[in-house]
């Protein structure tokens, strides 16, 4: 933005438009935020999106939602809004479970240094 004072003191401002700037993700977004545990926040956000999906496409209401899930309404309302931080993995998966899903974890060695945390959830 550029500010200019006119003969009779009126300010007047000219905008030029920046070009917008845009790098290449990683493919994680909590990572390229610099957030810790980036793989696992990952993992909770894809499996709390699953849980929002079959909810919504079940047509269920967040109470009928949280009885199936032995929660609170209120719990299931920040599911919804993707605000799984109050919940470990463990919990996620088992709401997976109780709204009749099958969690498979598999555990593979790695040609790696350190093995890495990911998550695969069909359609």
């Amino acid at each position: 933005m550029q500010i200019a004072i006119t003969e009779k003191g009126r300010t007047e401002m000219s905008t030029k438009k920046a070009k917008p700037c845009a790098t290449d993700g990683s493919g994680n977004v909590f990572a390229d935020l610099g957030l810790p545990n980036p793989e696992q926040e990952l993992v909770k956000a894809s499996l709390t999106l699953r849980i929002h999906r079959i909810i919504r496409q079940r047509g269920l209401t967040q109470k009928e939602a949280a009885a199936l899930l032995g929660v609170k309404q209120p719990q299931v309302s920040l599911l919804m809004r993707n605000r799984s931080g109050n919940f470990s993995m463990g919990r996620l998966i088992d709401f997976l479970t109780a709204l009749g899903q099958d969690v498979q974890i598999t555990v593979r060695t790695t040609r790696k240094e350190h093995g890495a945390l990911s998550v695969a959830v069909p359609g």
